[in-house]
């Protein structure tokens, strides 16, 4: 990506017509609004249909990215229809949870209507991020017959294991960030432009029909059951037929899924995993950002109008192959190259053991000893955010160099490298230890380390331990007795070279990251027989990787009132050992020009525990929007504070909304979860 962002392009193959609000009834009787872009011609010459289904309202909050994705497409060709889910945005009905099996019925029926429309041809695909990832999946497990093909983005095949809330049976900070910024979006009223006597109506009825916050439902699930099997595709990968394009960012939370579809889908597939967090690739951060949404026609053209243009003769997995650069919080690029794999699992890549002695990893096993470590908890500072959102060069969202984390660890470093190394795959830490505690948790983080010392973290894991066996059935470690353990890290692609070191540190707390365990943990790990596992890359065989064009993409009718601001600060106090994690994450003030529209969306949170109490950890986030026009102005505020004691979750959430100086609602929730083996 240049420094003057992807090119927007102005002059289409095709002109295109809007649709700004079309109802699309479901069975039910509920109506959910879409936007759709048509391109000329497509009334009398019927055209494939895009669909990308979220609940992040069209009209204003997706609409910057909706304009420049839909509009690129529907200029080369394609009916484009952006549609809010029921009880979101313009949408009728109500919604209280992500991913119901009632969303999934409404997509199905969404789908059917698309392809009747004289406007299309009856070939329908799906895309999306994040959410939008995910229910593409979904919905095509459910098989309309019009559905032919999809690209997923930043998503997960399972709800449990590898999602937002949970990494490992650990509980991750970031689904309550999650969580607490989904009740927010979705107590956000419709527009009273589109609904001038029924607006209000419609949003007390959202704001009451809570009960309660989604965040609260998800800690009443702390192991894999029933509720997080549903919208898990990887419960019966054969269910997907049509063809899948699974895309994904080293640095995103969601990159495992990636290479795990492809390994058990049946259905034609490719996959592609950039440098980037959680963006798509054409404006990708770090970069670089590619031209993906040439690459996305060249999809839509074999899978929707039966072009042979070549796309399923190319490679199944391709990826950017990372090399070693000094970390940094808002880093904008990293240097490396694309490479290609034919299938994955590939027979290009191999496992080879490390062994875990005293002083190295690598080399012959050694005699037996012990290692001891207990972390503070205060551990985990240099971390950076599960799943990078913002990005962008402002927000603070990545790992920085992790020296500090490092000397708070169990670290275990390899000889420097007397050869280059390529990495690609799950490393995998097998390791024979005990604790102290019946419950607790363990991060192991895999470095590449400078000569100079600076280190990278390339990929890390995460285990409750009482999770170790599976995440169903949980299970007390026996303090003090031996035990074998996996933690299997995410997958990377990352070339280590010659003066280098390969470095594992083991950690028992990963603060703000996961939540600590009820007390703290000292390890004790034997050396001689743990290992780690790294799958190992020959660079000299493969295929040749694809090439990718310059990011490019429509435009947008935006205009910055107040620009965007991002920061992350810890503070730490001597006296008391307390620290606080600080963040911002506030995207400013803009104004929308084709609907007369300011918007305001914005985020603080604070992180706080003390150095040698997992009992004092605490976490606030607090969300604002507000919506404004004329004599239109709308306000909307709430608080999410989560606690726990040695045995309950304490979760607290407060809205108030506001019509002018009005207040309409206000309510808060005090809940108290009992912890199950977390």
């Amino acid at each position: 990506m240049s420094a003057d962002g992807p090119r927007i392009v102005e002059t289409f193959p095709h002109k295109v017509r809007q649709i700004e609000h079309q109802w699309i009834e479901m069975p039910d009787g509920v109506r959910l609004s879409a936007r759709i872009w048509l391109p000329e011609g497509a009334g009398t010459g019927p055209v494939p249909a895009i669909l990308e289904y979220i609940p992040y309202r069209k009209r204003d909050s997706t609409r910057p990215s909706d304009d420049r994705r839909h509009g690129y497409w529907a200029g080369h060709g394609f009916a484009c229809i952006r549609l809010d889910i029921r009880g979101t945005g313009e949408s009728e009905g109500l919604i209280t949870d992500e991913y119901p099996k009632s969303e999934q019925d409404d997509a199905v029926a969404a789908i059917a209507w698309i392809a009747e429309q004289p406007w299309c041809n009856g070939n329908v695909g799906m895309t999306g991020i994040s959410w939008g990832g995910f229910n593409g999946l979904q919905v095509a497990a459910r098989r309309p017959p019009a559905l032919k093909a999809i690209i997923t983005h930043c998503s997960t095949d399972d709800r449990y294991a590898d999602d937002v809330h949970w990494m490992g049976g650990c509980l991750l900070l970031d689904g309550f960030f999650w969580g607490s910024g989904f009740y927010q979006r979705m107590a956000r009223p419709p527009d009273k432009a589109l609904d001038a006597q029924g607006w209000r109506a419609r949003w007390l009825e959202r704001l009451e029909h809570w009960e309660p916050p989604a965040s609260h439902i998800w800690m009443r699930h702390q192991r894999r059951d029933d509720y997080w099997r549903h919208g898990s595709v990887c419960e019966n990968y054969a269910d997907i037929e049509c063809a899948v394009y699974a895309v994904g960012g080293w640095e995103d939370g969601y990159s495992n899924a990636v290479p795990r579809l492809l390994a058990n889908l049946s259905c034609p597939a490719k996959g592609l995993v950039g440098p980037w967090g959680h963006k798509y690739p054409e404006v990708g951060m770090p970069g670089p950002a590619i031209g993906f949404l040439q690459e996305a026609l060249r999809w839509w053209d074999h899978w929707l109008k039966g072009e042979a243009n070549g796309i399923m003769d190319e490679p199944a997995y391709t990826v950017w192959m990372q090399d070693f650069v000094v970390p940094d919080a808002c880093l904008a690029d990293v240097p490396g190259r694309w490479v290609a794999e034919e299938a994955w699992p590939s027979a290009n890549v191999s496992t080879r053991s490390y062994a875990i002695n005293n002083n190295a990893l690598g080399g012959e096993s050694e005699p037996e000893g012990v290692l001891r470590h207990s972390s503070p908890q205060t551990l985990g500072v240099a971390s950076g955010n599960w799943c990078p959102y913002g990005l962008g060069g402002s927000s603070p969202d990545l790992a920085i160099d992790q020296r500090e984390d490092d000397g708070r660890s169990l670290c275990i470093d390899t000889q420097p490298l007397d050869a280059p190394i390529e990495i690609l795959g799950a490393p995998v830490a097998r390791l024979r230890m005990a604790v102290d505690q019946p419950q607790g948790i363990l991060a192991v983080r895999l470095m590449d380390v400078a000569p100079d010392g600076t280190s990278r973290r390339i990929s890390f894991g995460l285990l409750n331990l009482t999770h170790r066996e599976d995440h169903e059935n949980t299970r007390p470690m026996v303090p003090g007795e031996m035990t074998e353990v996996a933690v299997q890290l995410n997958d990377l692609a990352h070339r280590a070279v010659p003066g280098h070191r390969l470095r594992l540190a083991l950690s028992t707390t990963y603060w703000p990251m996961a939540w600590p365990g009820p007390a703290p943990v000292e390890l004790t790990l034997e050396t001689g027989t743990s290992t780690l596992d790294l799958p190992l890359r020959d660079p000299d065989n493969g295929p040749d990787a694809p090439t990718f064009g310059p990011p490019e993409m429509a435009g947008t009718a935006i205009s910055v009132i107040e620009p965007d601001h991002s920061a992350r600060t810890v503070e730490r106090d001597l006296a008391t050992g307390r620290w606080v994690t600080r963040l911002v994450e506030d995207s400013g003030r803009y104004h929308i020009e084709d609907i007369g529209l300011d918007v305001v969306n914005g985020m603080t949170a604070e992180f706080m525990i003390d150095e040698d109490d997992p009992l004092s950890a605490e976490a606030v986030w607090q969300w604002h929007s507000l919506r404004h026009r004329d004599d239109w102005h709308v306000e909307v505020d709430s608080t999410t504070r989560v606690r726990a004691t040695a045995t309950d979750w304490l979760i607290d959430t407060d809205v108030e909304a506001r019509d002018g100086d009005e207040v309409v609602f206000a309510r808060n929730w005090r809940e108290k979860v009992p912890r199950d083996g977390v």
